[in-house]
């Protein structure tokens, strides 16, 4: 089976549920899955898939938690061309930065040779109470090809 590295971007813990989520099917389908709260680019494997979960802050930010991972890209800028991601992102359309905050992280990886692996999904909380369900649509629509 693959192994999936899950990061996690979140302010208030909500998209940690949808990590939560995907995980937990990600297993039970017998996939090696490892969660990143506070993911650390040493403790990532860069042959792994990258499942992105982060939602966004601010003005289009990404999560406090993911900062120092993405400056650690930015700064270090290694060879990801080996590696495959895919993003779920999630927002608020209320706000004119409606899921940007994880853009640039994707627009870091994709310049450093990175590739998706299927195309993102951008989750509203305005117009999905329950966001965990929509994600794991998402995941079920591709999971097999893993």
């Amino acid at each position: 089976m693959s192994k999936i590295d899950v990061i996690v971007g979140t302010t208030l813990g909500g998209t940690e549920y949808v990590a939560d989520e995907i995980v937990a099917l990600l297993t039970d389908a017998g996939h090696q899955v490892e969660l990143h709260l506070s993911p650390s680019l040493a403790d990532i494997d860069k042959k792994s898939l990258w499942l992105i979960v982060s939602s966004t802050h601010g003005a289009g930010e990404l999560p406090d938690n993911l900062q120092p991972f993405f400056k650690d890209l930015r700064l270090t800028q290694p060879d990801l061309t080996d590696l495959t991601f895919a993003l779920c992102a999630i927002g608020d359309s209320n706000y004119d930065t409606f899921c940007q905050g994880p853009e640039a992280l994707i627009s870091e990886l994709s310049f450093l040779g990175a590739r998706t692996f299927v195309d993102k999904i951008q989750i509203d909380v305005q117009q999905q109470t329950v966001p965990e369900d929509l994600a794991i649509q998402w995941l079920n629509r591709w999971i097999s090809t893993l």
